[in-house]
């Protein structure tokens, strides 16, 4: 099984660093090629109209949405949070998103850079031990509608969420010694039931599922 980190902004380097000490094999995607050669994606933080942008001028855009229609796991962190949802609140004007996940993002919502703070947060579904969240210029989720289960708040704002194969944290796990969170999205990778062609003639498949 292998793992991409998107390699178009932010924290990249962290994101490998983490995978490899789950023990999983992981890669930089910038391109289509290197998309099919993955069995799920990571979206680190960034500036979100930057990597929109990106993946447009890249031509991803719209192979990550099919996939991510299709059952591909996505895990979104911070600025991946915002490019997963459907509906944004504070984005740029006319801001492009994959539009996979059925939640509402507020983009900025807990400040500025300056405003970064670190948080203990309960996440049920990763353990009892308290998780180190680090928000930086982090969103949340203003609605999460059905079929969306909330995994952990603060101070009565939605942060982390999953929906069907897809994950968001407005959190930055990678920037932690805590594996936890990432070990969570490998199993979901594991348990996948993604169909990589699914009758569509328009992308080659040479997707090769482990």
């Amino acid at each position: 099984m292998v793992i991409g980190v998107l390699s178009l902004q932010g924290d990249v380097a962290e994101h490998l660093k983490m995978l490899k000490k789950c023990g999983c094999n992981s890669i930089k995607v910038k391109n289509s090629a290197e998309l099919e050669r993955v069995q799920g994606l990571i979206i680190p933080g960034g500036e979100s109209t930057t990597v929109c942008k990106l993946l447009s001028r890249w031509n991803i855009l719209e192979l990550l949405r099919f996939m991510g229609e299709r059952g591909f796991p996505i895990f979104g962190t911070c600025t991946g949070m915002i490019l997963l949802g459907k509906k944004i609140i504070d984005g740029a004007p006319n801001q492009e998103t994959l539009r996979l996940m059925n939640v509402t993002v507020r983009r900025n919502a807990f400040g500025r850079q300056r405003e970064s703070f670190e948080a203990p947060l309960s996440i049920p579904v990763i353990g009892e031990k308290p998780f180190p969240g680090v928000f930086i210029r982090a969103p949340y989720l203003d609605e999460a509608g059905e079929g969306v289960e909330i995994l952990t708040e603060f101070e009565g704002k939605i942060v982390a969420a999953k929906e069907r194969n897809f994950l968001v944290s407005a959190f930055h796990p990678e920037l932690t010694d805590d594996t936890r969170f990432h070990e969570y999205f490998i199993d979901m990778v594991c348990n996948s039931e993604f169909d990589p062609c699914g009758g569509n003639e328009k992308y080659a498949c040479n997707y090769q599922k482990a």
